[in-house]
């Protein structure tokens, strides 16, 4: 899990990259919407465009672009990475297709999965941050939802489907303790 200061460094990493727009959305994907790197890799413009084919506020991730039979999800956009893909959309412009990827390549029309995570890996080596990978960002979403989940209502069982997972054990695995918080609710008992 990486805290607050060091996504920024990573956001201010990929800012000055030559394709800085494509990778603020790839940073943003894991991070704001805990895609995994097979769900970056086979995201296209179909399932975050609505009917006019402006940016949607969601993401309709199809079980084919996802983990399992039952990996496929509907997740709100965060504002941020609407922001951000609505700026890759506009410096994509015909190339922003469909059908096409929305992490493209240079030499290809997109990236394959593993060629995510060693994005990921490579990026995160650049900062001098040690043992993050492509699902640091994951992790980091699927905790920060679990820790606010109840101030919006509602339960594990929601971060459980945002994260595309088909048990709930395997959501709680994800979710790191917080020793202050513990403090705070002894406090409240």
């Amino acid at each position: 899990m990486l805290r607050p200061n060091e996504l920024r460094r990573l956001l201010d990493r990929v800012s000055h990259t030559r394709h800085a727009e494509r990778d603020r959305v790839t940073v943003l994907l894991s991070f704001k919407a805990g895609l995994r790197a097979k769900e970056i890799a086979g995201l296209t413009w179909s399932m975050i465009t609505d009917p006019s084919g402006g940016i949607a506020d969601h993401i309709a991730l199809p079980n084919r672009a996802s983990k399992g039979k039952g990996g496929g999800r509907t997740i709100p956009m965060h504002s941020e990475l609407q922001r951000a893909l609505i700026i890759l959309k506009a410096v994509r412009g015909d190339c922003a297709r469909p059908h096409l990827p929305v992490v493209y390549s240079e030499r290809a029309d997109g990236y394959s999965a593993n060629a995510i995570a060693v994005w990921f890996r490579t990026r995160y080596a650049e900062i001098g941050i040690e043992g993050a990978s492509s699902h640091s960002g994951r992790r980091t979403f699927i905790t920060a939802a679990a820790r606010k989940i109840t101030e919006a209502g509602g339960s594990l069982r929601d971060v459980q489907q945002l994260a595309g997972h088909a048990s709930l054990a395997t959501t709680q695995a994800y979710i790191e303790g917080d020793s202050e918080a513990k403090r705070k609710i002894i406090d409240l008992i």
